[in-house]
């Protein structure tokens, strides 16, 4: 989990001024783990099994489901100028899987003609990547993509930014935000390490128009 903290001379400042007593509070930041989840949290959370996702304004929750199997695959934020692929993957306690996947995951990139350049973003250690794709008439193009992963409890999250807030940092800024409102459900059961975390279609009375603002 991350928090955000003032700077050493925000805080020596606040010690002696009674009027600050708002900038020693320390905001959590998530994403979070269910049993880490603040007391006072409120937000409204699509459940979804082991993700509980807020979609927040003008994005668009949509399922990747494999209709073979009748499975959730991936959870997807949908907007305008482009979209956020959630998927969590079991992890060991107090491991990195994160930094295990990055060096596979560019090799992925390269391997099908493309780049992937490792940065600290957010949430730490990114990839911004591009692969040449073929777009439906026919022509090439290059498909933009930014890849955030989260260390958790036994879990970790990956989320995959694409589009225009895949290359403008300003633009991912409502996509980084539901990011942090995620809450991963790990369960207590025995996962081989990189397993998908099973996704659930959400409760009925979840499944509603949201209205157009």
């Amino acid at each position: 989990m991350k928090f955000r903290r003032k700077s050493a001379d925000a805080e020596a400042a606040s010690e002696i001024s009674a009027g600050s007593e708002a900038a020693d509070l320390v905001v959590p930041s998530g994403p979070f783990d269910i049993d880490d989840l603040p007391a006072e949290d409120d937000v409204p959370r699509v459940d979804l099994g082991s993700m509980l996702v807020a979609p927040g304004r003008d994005l668009e929750l949509r399922l990747q489901v494999d209709e073979d199997e009748e499975e959730v695959q991936a959870v997807v934020l949908a907007g305008p100028e482009g979209a956020l692929e959630l998927r969590a993957f079991a992890a060991p306690r107090g491991g990195d899987l994160w930094s295990e996947i990055r060096p596979r995951l560019a090799a992925d990139y390269a391997q099908r003609g493309g780049t992937a350049t490792e940065r600290e973003g957010r949430f730490g250690p990114e990839l911004v990547c591009q692969v040449t794709v073929r777009t439906q008439d026919g022509r090439t193009g290059t498909q933009p993509s930014r890849v955030i992963g989260v260390n958790g409890s036994r879990w970790m999250l990956r989320a995959t930014l694409m589009g225009r807030p895949a290359q403008d940092d300003a633009a991912a800024a409502p996509w980084e935000e539901a990011i942090e409102q995620i809450v991963i459900r790990r369960g207590a059961q025995a996962m081989p390490v990189g397993a998908a975390l099973p996704l659930a279609m959400p409760p009925r009375e979840q499944l509603v128009e949201r209205p157009s603002t």
